[in-house]
């Protein structure tokens, strides 16, 4: 539980409430309600918010289903504890609680635990406990059972566990409800099938959704859900909404616009230790959190890096090293979003602005719910553009990817796995994994054990659906990019992008009362910052493995890459999603921004994606890269790969390491039946199957690698994404000849 959402002091939030309940009881069980209130906040003065009672009340007295929206620290985790001791003590089952993040569920165990509910999970993190929590479930000694979207999917629990808890259940909660929208900042498939459950429940169960960032589009979707499930019942009365101000009166808003990664880094490193407390720090890609935790590391600063890519257990401990105020600042993706608690945090700043106003807002409101001022100061990247691009068609099924998933699965006697399936369906693991999710929730696909299976229900392709959320989805970044530049209160701007209309100026913000933040950067900070964007240097791990199913592709291998064709580690010079290479890289690599050249792009758009060789500042740090390279044996000789988009800059690159290398340029690979098919972004067997018996060695080239036969060989191309163009060339190079081949590449994809 949220400690902050217990905040009862008597200063009301006056919250409204859309559609008032019928008494039914309401009287008679506020003495109850009040109690259980003042146990779970240990305040015998707490008194409830408007709006809390209203909730309760509906849930306990009349059994409704109700979606509160309210701001970060109003007190809706106060709302379905205290509803769930009352529902307890009249003898109803245990509450069923959907929560999003780990994070999140081990707030709300915990603060249980202190109010005296007993509140457990089964979450991917504590498999080994499972048993313990279905024995505590069947002797009836849980309260409140939270459980994520996507373990109400798992075939066994869904299929064994889930019905006689639904038996059971005597209440349901969604929490951070916006979820479950098309329209909502966060949408997640698994989500969706919160509508199936709700309409398997008994009747007369309450349910209650929750959230603090949704705006009316939002509210009203996920309303009609919860009453299209409840009608299937026959229950036709209206769901209660209960919707309240969501301004923060504590947050003082700010926007810095610098001109480039450096200077924020530089600002940054300036400026904060004078922030207030402890805080969090976003960036949009993990690349980004974990160099700027580096960077600020090194300077003195105590920070770590939080990401989707951290270990659960590490993400557990530095949670409790930012509640405790042992470190400034933790160094996040959105990762560390929904639900994190901490109520005293001092600041929150964004290096890179979420791709929209609302995802702010709820990334913001981590900040300043238990004390009277937290600072919040956004620094937007010219880069931010081509990242809000990439998420926002992440979640959108492509019909011909889809259709054929469908006849996959249809077409075979058993199940498949996610594996078997990508040597049919062109979809990295990510996207196609996300696919699934989608034909599910519709009904089309279904998990089971050991995979996936058709359910033979046709299914359809809602392409104006999928078209006017990515054009919402375009509007949202665009709205962003407006509060950037807004002379407006920006706390007003805020609320009405969730259509909040008690929006008034805040008198705090940047705009209200003039830059609070300050704006110069220190000359060592700047230094810093430049050496640290500076560094070169990415290992390339070489494939150790063939993708699984191949054979089906033409690709006659299976099992491990023997030794002696696998290349060896490399080198790249910079990932693309880097703060410092990463940028210029970009610009050669990156396909053009949908709103490039719009009037309401951050900067105007750079020309992106044509051949031209190397830059001399490019070719020094390629160099650097090789001095840094801790080699086995130094390489003898320079082998080109071709390549169709980047002739001149792969072929300068190669042309200049040969030279300050001193090394011979042996030539080029050649093209083979047509040369590689296929482009990038998909999966390994299709990426495999693209660029077998693609390339050849010609007589010149040959000859030459057996003048250098088992000598060490550097391979020079301009990316690596799939690695497998390197793989298959490092492959024939060795069976010319060649000793190891070590890759090298001017970007690594990722």
């Amino acid at each position: 539980m949220q400690n902050a959402d217990l905040d009862t002091a008597r200063e009301s939030t006056s919250g409204h409430v859309d559609t008032p309940p019928a008494g039914a009881g309401g009287d008679g069980i506020r003495p109850a309600a009040l109690a259980a209130l003042r146990a779970l906040v240990g305040r015998q003065d707490a008194d409830f918010h408007d709006g809390q009672f209203e909730a309760i009340e509906a849930l306990v007295a009349q059994r409704r289903r109700a979606l509160v929206v309210q701001r970060t620290g109003w007190g809706k985790s106060a709302v379905y504890f205290v509803a769930t001791k009352l529902l307890r003590d009249a003898g109803a089952g245990p509450t069923i609680l959907v929560s999003p993040l780990l994070a999140l569920m081990r707030d709300q165990v915990a603060a249980a635990a202190r109010a005296g509910v007993r509140a457990v999970s089964i979450n991917s993190a504590n498999a080994h406990e499972w048993g313990s929590v279905l024995e505590q479930l069947r002797a009836d000694e849980v309260d409140v059972l939270l459980v994520s979207p996507e373990r109400l999917n798992n075939p066994r629990f869904r299929d064994e566990q889930l019905p006689a808890l639904i038996n059971r259940v005597g209440l349901l909660v969604v929490d951070e409800a916006h979820c479950i929208s098309d329209w909502g900042h966060d949408f997640r498939p698994d989500y969706r099938r919160l509508r199936e459950l709700i309409a398997e429940m008994p009747s007369g169960v309450p349910v209650l959704a929750t959230t603090a960032t949704a705006n009316s589009r939002v509210v009203t979707d996920v309303a009609e859900q919860l009453a299209a499930a409840a009608a299937q019942h026959g229950d036709t009365e209206p769901v209660l909404t209960i919707r309240g101000p969501l301004a923060r009166t504590s947050l003082r808003l700010g926007v810095l616009r610098l001109p480039d990664a450096k200077a924020r880094l530089a600002w940054l490193l300036s400026h904060l230790a004078e922030l207030p407390g402890s805080g969090i720090i976003y960036t949009l890609t993990v690349a980004a959190a974990e160099d700027t935790a580096r960077l600020l590391r090194e300077a003195g600063h105590a920070v770590h890096a939080y990401t989707g890519q951290t270990d659960t257990d590490e993400r557990e401990q530095l949670e409790g090293q930012l509640k405790r105020n042992e470190i400034k600042a933790l160094v996040a993706t959105s990762a560390l979003g929904m639900g994190f608690d901490k109520p005293d945090l001092g600041y929150v700043l964004h290096l890179g602005a979420p791709s929209s106003p609302v995802a702010y807002y709820q990334q913001v409101g981590r900040a300043g719910r238990a004390t009277e001022n937290a600072d919040v100061l956004l620094l937007p990247g010219v880069e931010d553009e081509a990242i809000w691009t990439y998420f926002a068609t992440s979640s959108m099924p492509n019909e011909e990817k889809a259709q054929a998933v469908i006849a996959a699965l249809a077409g075979s006697d058993r199940p498949l796995s996610t594996p078997a399936l990508e040597a049919i369906v062109d979809l990295r693991r990510s996207r196609l994994e996300l696919l699934l999710k989608v034909l599910d929730v519709d009904g089309a696909v279904r998990r089971v054990q050991g995979g996936w299976a058709s359910t033979g229900q046709p299914w359809f392709y809602d392409r104006e659906r999928y078209e006017r959320i990515a054009a919402e989805r375009l509007a949202e970044q665009r709205s962003m990019v407006e509060y950037e530049r807004t002379s407006e209160c920006r706390m007003a701007f805020l609320q009405r992008a969730l259509d909040d209309d008690t929006a008034v100026p805040c008198g705090r913000c940047d705009n209200c009362a003039g830059a609070w933040y300050p704006v110069d950067v220190a000359a060592d900070a700047a230094a810093s910052a430049s050496a640290s964007l500076d560094r070169v240097g990415v290992l390339i791990e070489p494939r150790a493995q063939w993708p699984t199913g191949v054979a089906s592709l033409g690709v006659p291998v299976k099992g491990n890459i023997p030794p002696a064709e696998r290349l060896a580690p490399g080198r790249a010079l910079a990932r693309l999603s880097d703060l410092g290479w990463g940028g210029p890289l970009r610009e050669i690599f990156a396909a053009p921004s949908p709103l490039a050249g719009d009037a309401s792009s951050v900067e105007p758009a750079s020309p992106r994606g044509g051949d031209a060789p190397a830059s001399p500042a490019m070719l020094a740090a390629c160099v650097r890269v090789l001095a840094e390279w801790n080699w086995e044996e130094r390489p003898a000789a320079v082998v080109e790969m071709p390549s169709r988009r980047h002739p001149q800059l792969v072929g300068s690159v190669a042309q200049a390491i040969a030279e300050r290398g001193r090394l011979p340029l042996l030539g080029t690979l050649d093209w083979a039946n047509g040369g590689p098919s296929g482009g990038p972004g998909g999966n390994s067997a299709y990426r495999l199957a693209g660029v077998w018996e693609r390339f050849a060695v010609g007589p010149e080239l040959a000859a030459a690698l057996q003048e250098y036969a088992g000598r060490p060989v550097l391979l020079v191309d301009d990316i690596a994404d799939s690695r497998w163009s390197l793989t298959i060339a490092g492959r024939l190079l060795r069976q010319h000849g060649a000793g190891a081949v070590l890759p090298f590449t001017l970007a690594l994809q990722g």
